[in-house]
């Protein structure tokens, strides 16, 4: 019952969702985004909504941690594309098969993302970068595979698809 609650009540808070998200983006065009994504969250998950709590701070708190989970993919992209030049010394094939694995690491939910990015980018060995993400070393190593396998399926079909491409 929650939802229609939810939802009906959403139009009176968007505008300060939009201040907030200005304030914190600094960009209209990127503000809106937000906005849109953090709406689209809100219904998605109002059932987990508690009904007599305040929904303005609930939808802050989706805003904003929608905001720190952009940055946080900026960071990686950014951190990668100083690997990227490196890259280029083996040639182009390398520097594509980089941004493929790049767009893979995108696509990932958050939870497989982390582990990887903490391991592979960050060098933090698997009991550190469990603790970092306050999990129990057995879930953080099940992410870890469940993302690593993910990250093959997702290259290994791009790179079917090009080879398909190049054959028809």
């Amino acid at each position: 019952m929650a939802k229609p609650d939810v939802v009906d009540q959403l139009p009176e808070h968007v505008a300060s969702l939009r201040r907030y998200a200005l304030v914190l983006t600094r960009n209209r065009e990127d503000a809106e985004d937000l906005v849109q994504e953090c709406l689209v969250r809100a219904i998605a998950a109002a059932d987990t909504w508690r009904p007599g709590s305040d929904l303005r701070v609930w939808l802050f708190r989706i805003l904003h941690n929608l905001h720190v989970s952009g940055l946080r993919k900026q960071k990686v992209r950014r951190e990668a594309t100083l690997v990227l030049p490196e890259a280029a010394d083996g040639g182009q094939h390398a520097r594509l098969e980089l941004q493929q694995t790049l767009r893979a690491l995108d696509t990932l939910p958050e939870e497989q993302r982390q582990p990887i990015i903490l391991v592979a980018l960050q060098d933090m060995s698997y009991a550190d970068a469990a603790a970092s993400l306050d999990v129990p070393i057995g879930t953080f190593m099940s992410r870890l595979g469940r993302g690593r396998a993910a990250m093959r399926r997702i290259v290994n079909g791009l790179a079917n698809a090009k080879k398909i491409r190049l054959v028809a």
